[in-house]
């Protein structure tokens, strides 16, 4: 499933939990750029990554533990 993303969401990356939770920065086309806690800026191909979209509290939360 293609799920529409845009700026300031925030995500998980499905095969990669110790990422952490990621921002997205930019979504153009199938390219996304997001800003992970514990990788940095990584450029996700979502046609080929479906991304786990989380809410602003989920994200907060977790950020506090």
């Amino acid at each position: 499933m293609l799920t529409r993303l845009s700026p300031g969401q925030f995500v998980r990356h499905p095969q990669e939990p110790d990422w952490g939770i990621g921002q997205v920065q930019s979504a153009i086309a199938d390219r996304v750029t997001v800003n992970f806690e514990h990788a940095g800026k990584q450029m996700i191909i979502v046609s080929v990554i479906d991304l786990i979209v989380i809410d602003e509290e989920e994200a907060t939360r977790n950020r506090q533990s």
